[in-house]
């Protein structure tokens, strides 16, 4: 059984057009960062497991991306073809790991797009709260019976209106989600600016209650909140899946990555100063934190305004993360570890059509049933999972296809910072509770069996070698 085939360092032919450029794919990546982590966990994080140094978690959390987007760097620079993670690794490891990594990238994308979907549900009741308008218990809320919940419906009617979307077609979806990305950013710079006239540093003056936690086991603390807000910048990976719809995506994609986890740290560190610096930590514990602190410090018709423009745009995590999703399942599916009716394109716009309508069906289901905390923390477990799995990646690519060439991009300090990558990844992955380990080991078990069940009897390269 060789579950270990390779698929070889050429490009693979692309039937999906070329039409996006930097700008395209730097709104690409802020629009899928730049979402519920910012507007609803950094509150979550100060209040449980940082405080006020919640900041100094958020930019641990950016030193492990941006090692992982170094190593994302090199690989689209050398092997510029769409599907990430999934793809790389089916170079330089075979079929089986990079199957896996594939799994939990689909797994890290869909928990990602429900839990924003679910954060923007989040938003939005609570704006019509300041109304007096309130959702029937029965649809606002996660499947518990106990509560009288049976289903969020709001967050399943946003998915419903983004798989729509994203079917049109890519540029028509990515100029409206650009559209969107501009009015968020505007509202977190105003919110940076009233908030900077409201900072009362008594409120720093005991910066982390919590301590530093522990490098590896902690539950709280600096380590934990890094953990925790890690799920802030996932999203920058989703540029890497758009190669075969970039033109020079050897150059583009690697200026995309790091421009847009660039701009996000620092509006990240601005939010999370202003956010403690004026509302005591303890109080952040809410849903919708950054129209709550404008309210609080005396803007409440600019915190009903922002309510509405964060409602709007929002929507674009769930645009990037359902294209780039969409096209995992496409290259997957070509490869023949997943059905072949993924791989269909829709004539004009060759958009993989069935591929969006089940990442719709899917994120509608999770998004409608299942809990926002416990999404969060599983898409995070499975994305660091895999950032392991990047960092050995990159090892071997240098291993067994040496330097890059001149022109490609190169990872500095080979292997110091891959196995530095290695630790950090590792450390963070131990701050998860024991439910996330849990899900973790049933996402990776299943996985298998779909590949053994299905993926490695219908795979394309199986066929290919026997011929």
């Amino acid at each position: 059984m060789d579950i270990f085939r390779k698929t070889p360092m050429a490009q693979k032919k692309s039937y999906l057009q070329r039409r996006l450029g930097l700008a395209e794919l730097i709104f690409l990546g802020v629009g899928s960062i730049v979402g519920t982590g910012i507007f609803t966990i950094t509150g979550v994080g100060a209040a449980e497991y940082a405080g006020p140094a919640i900041t100094i978690s958020i930019i641990v959390a950016a030193i492990c991306v941006t090692m992982s987007a170094l190593f994302f760097a090199e690989f689209s620079s050398r092997l510029p073809h769409s599907g990430g993670v999934y793809r790389y690794l089916y170079t330089v490891f075979g079929e089986y790991p990079a199957w896996i990594a594939g799994w939990f990238m689909i797994i890290e994308f869909a928990g990602a797009i429900s839990t924003a979907a679910s954060g923007w549900g989040e938003y939005l009741k609570a704006f019509l709260r300041t109304f007096g308008i309130s959702i029937p218990t029965a649809l606002s809320g996660p499947f518990n019976p106990d509560k009288g919940t049976y289903i969020d419906i709001i967050p399943v009617i946003l998915l419903l209106f983004v798989t729509a979307l994203v079917v049109l077609g890519v540029q028509t979806v990515l100029r409206f989600n650009s559209v969107l990305v501009i009015f968020k950013l505007a509202v977190l710079l105003i919110f940076i600016a009233l908030g900077l006239t409201a900072i009362n540093t008594d409120n720093w003056s005991h910066f982390a209650p919590y301590g530093f936690g522990q490098i590896y086991g902690g539950k709280v603390g600096i380590m934990a909140g890094a953990s925790l807000m890690f799920f802030a910048f996932l999203g920058f990976e989703s540029i890497s899946m758009a190669a075969d719809e970039t033109k020079e995506p050897e150059k583009k994609i690697p200026q995309g990555i790091f421009f847009s986890i660039g701009l996000t740290t620092l509006l990240y560190v601005l939010v999370t100063l202003v956010l403690t610096g004026t509302v005591h930590y303890t109080k952040l514990n809410t849903a919708d934190v950054v129209p709550f602190v404008l309210r609080s410090i005396g803007f409440p018709l600019v915190g009903n305004f922002v309510s509405i423009v964060v409602i709007l745009t929002l929507v674009t995590v769930c645009i990037s993360m359902m294209f780039a999703l969409s096209r995992v399942i496409y290259n997957i599916s070509c490869d023949g570890l997943l059905p072949e009716q993924f791989q269909e394109l829709t004539p004009k716009s060759k958009v993989p059509k069935k591929a969006t309508i089940f990442v719709g069906l899917v994120t509608m289901f999770m998004s409608g049933f299942l809990q926002l905390e416990i999404l969060a923390l599983l898409v995070n477990i499975v994305t660091l999972a895999y950032l392991i799995l990047l960092a050995f990646g990159i090892l071997k690519l240098r291993k067994d296809y040496g330097e890059p060439k001149e022109g490609e991009f190169r990872t500095p300090w080979v292997p110091f910072l891959p196995i530095v990558s290695i630790v950090v990844c590792l450390s963070l992955m131990t701050q998860c509770k024991a439910i996330t380990w849990y899900g973790f080991i049933i996402s990776f078990v299943l996985g298998s069996l779909i590949y053994f069940g299905y993926g490695y009897r219908h795979s394309k390269l199986k066929a290919e070698n026997k011929d």
